[in-house]
């Protein structure tokens, strides 16, 4: 009788409200333009907006995964 493998996992869950996005043909390039969109956010946000947007949750919840 054969049974099932359950792996176990953690997930790392975090929600972030900064919701700047960017796009590259390339990981490399995405990576870049989303630097590039960030500092433009940060540089011309009210410190205000920063806060509010930079606040982020963490959850951790293990898994049980069947394979």
């Amino acid at each position: 009788m054969s049974s099932k493998v359950k792996p176990q996992f953690t997930a790392i869950i975090q929600r972030s409200e900064l919701d700047v996005v960017s796009q590259g043909k390339t990981v490399e390039e995405a990576r870049r333009n989303i630097t590039e969109a960030v500092e433009l956010f940060l540089e011309t946000a009210s410190p205000s907006e920063i806060k509010r947007r930079l606040s982020k949750e963490t959850y951790f919840a293990p898994l049980a995964v069947t394979v």
